[in-house]
């Protein structure tokens, strides 16, 4: 017997397809329920389930007394944002003040106020009582009860289930390979001291998240930025180019939906980026924290898969897709798993030990991947819907990201506007959101903002954006 919550999933799949390819075009009016059933030779609930399913996601909206009509279809709206090329300089990086000034409203936990800044899954859409129950078995079965030091390299159950992750995206991956480390930007930080030094030169995908930024300049580190396209993200000739003009000593790349832009290197070009490393001899930091958050039916692959010189150091953690609070993260180092060891020995000795046990246990008996399958739907659906929203009440000439993954959408708006100050009157009405230039330390991206689509969408979410839209028409 065929599985009718799969059926109604391929039918909505197949009609969102067709409005995507313009097949079905905005306005069009669908096939009632009951002639979508007799086409699909489905049950009239099976077909009401894939109409709803699309009605969630804004595709389609129902008409009394008439039926579904088309509604939305992403790709015939609005502009992408602009690819803007950095400076090709070596600098000093400069963006703790920037940082400093927005990140405590970034991090407010105010109920008074719309957060379309912070990107992680709205707790809703987590476990919670699934990792709950792994807390108090990890407490349970643990030595010491979770109380005494874990291993530096990290809880070694933990480290397994790690590398039976690395099977999403191809990877082969022995547990001691697997460096555990307090989120994925400290895993990053690690890599970074592992190979560099003060004053040395790294390549930084631009935009890119801010955290990378300042963790370089907390190192004394300078920082050169190449080029990425919200679509297909790094600019390899550019990154060629950097590479020739200066004596780079590790790159730093988000290939898999950028945090802001959203962009995802085609497979192909991660090759292409792995060869040129290689060329080099010049280590890849693969920021890979939202690699599991696809929209798409297939996993994109990582850079580590095809390192063949063990020059690419994989960063990720369970930050954005269970449990961000917890810090959970990881680096698969290659050839420099003995440096990175001893840096997570230097920097905290190890993290928590409760926190690992727990995400060990949930990861061997939490049903993973079908939380993953679920989260995927929903944020594809906020994603959707908060575009929808970003259209109808930001100005005409708004620019916006379409992303295939992730938890974010770039936005460009008219050129007058400073994000800053935009920020700041938002801020004034609860409306907290990021400004663009913190994703860059050449002071790029002033008239761009981050918005979030980690919380369902809801009318909150829907009058926030039309606020925000008179706010952007009053500074025209």
């Amino acid at each position: 017997m065929r599985n009718t919550d799969h059926l109604y999933l391929q039918v909505a799949g197949g009609l969102e397809q067709m409005i995507s390819e313009d097949v079905l075009k905005i306005g069009d009016k669908l096939p009632s329920v009951r002639m979508l059933s007799e086409e699909y030779g489905i049950s009239m609930g099976t077909a009401f389930q894939a109409y709803y399913h699309l009605e969630g996601k804004g595709l389609i909206e129902a008409r009394p007394k008439s039926g579904y009509y088309v509604r939305f279809n992403q790709r015939r709206f609005r502009d992408l944002p602009r690819e803007i090329a950095p400076e090709t300089i070596s600098h000093e990086v400069t963006v703790k003040e920037m940082i400093n000034s927005i990140y405590g409203d970034i991090a407010l936990d105010n109920r008074k106020t719309v957060n379309l800044a912070i990107a992680v899954p709205d707790v809703s859409l987590l476990p919670v009582a699934k990792i709950n129950k792994s807390v108090v078995q990890a407490m349970r079965q643990y030595k010491d009860h979770c109380i005494s030091y874990e291993e530096s390299a990290g809880n070694p159950e933990l480290r397994k289930q790690v590398a039976k992750l690395a099977f999403n995206w191809g990877g082969k991956i022995k547990p001691e390979e697997v460096v555990i480390s307090s989120g994925c930007l400290e895993a990053i930080t690690l890599c970074l001291r592992a190979v560099t030094k003060p004053g040395d030169t790294v390549a930084i995908e631009s935009p890119n998240y801010f955290g990378i930024y300042q963790s370089a300049e907390q190192l004394g580190l300078k920082v050169v930025e190449v080029s990425s396209s919200p679509i297909s993200g790094l600019d390899l000739e550019h990154l060629k180019e950097t590479l020739q003009q200066f004596p780079v000593k590790a790159c730093v790349v988000t290939p898999n939906f950028n945090n802001p832009a959203g962009g995802c290197m085609p497979d192909e070009n991660k090759k292409k980026l792995c060869a040129l490393i290689n060329r080099y001899n010049i280590p890849l930091i693969e920021d890979d924290i939202y690699g599991e958050l696809y929209f798409g039916k297939k996993r994109p692959r990582t850079c580590k898969y095809y390192d063949t010189k063990g020059l690419v150091m994989h960063c990720s953690s369970l930050s954005k897709s269970l449990a961000p609070g917890y810090r959970i993260g990881w680096v698969l180092p290659g050839k420099f798993l003995d440096e990175v060891k001893f840096m997570k020995r230097m920097n905290d000795i190890s993290s928590p030990t409760l926190t690992q046990a727990a995400m060990a246990h949930f990861l061997q008996h939490g049903r993973y991947e079908y939380h993953l399958k679920k989260l995927r739907n929903a944020l594809h659906t906020q994603c959707l819907r908060y575009m929808q929203g970003i259209i109808e009440h930001l100005p005409e000439n708004t620019k916006v990201s379409r992303p295939q993954g992730g938890l974010a959408l770039w936005v460009e708006l008219p050129k007058k506007i400073n994000a800053f100050r935009l920020r700041t009157e938002a801020m004034k009405h609860h409306i907290s959101i990021v400004p663009g230039k913190i994703f860059s330390s050449g002071r790029h991206y002033g008239h761009f903002i981050r918005i979030s689509f980690g919380r369902p969408w809801t009318q909150e979410m829907d009058d926030a954006l039309m606020t925000l839209g008179r706010i952007i028409r009053k500074m025209l």
